[in-house]
């Protein structure tokens, strides 16, 4: 199975990263870009088996290592 994770900061939670980016957009010519937010993506594979516990598995990966939940939000997709 893959395992696909998203992480995000959590709304209200200065983006310095993004503001980064935001402000090279403008500079290269693309003025209309407005609220970059910039997060990562983690992927890795696991065993075959059942989705529900898989998920179940990474979420509890992103809640103890993968995301600092107190400013990180994510989002878990397990595919086949």
């Amino acid at each position: 199975m893959k395992a696909e994770v998203h992480v995000f900061l959590k709304p209200g939670v200065l983006d310095v990263q993004g503001k980064a980016v935001e402000a090279a957009l403008h500079g290269l010519g693309w003025p209309e870009v407005a609220d970059v937010r910039v997060g990562r993506t983690i992927t890795f594979d696991l065993p075959a088996g059942d989705a529900a516990a898989a998920e179940a598995k990474v979420t509890a990966m992103c809640e103890r290592l993968l995301a600092n939940t107190v400013i990180e939000g994510y989002r878990v997709e397990v595919t086949g």
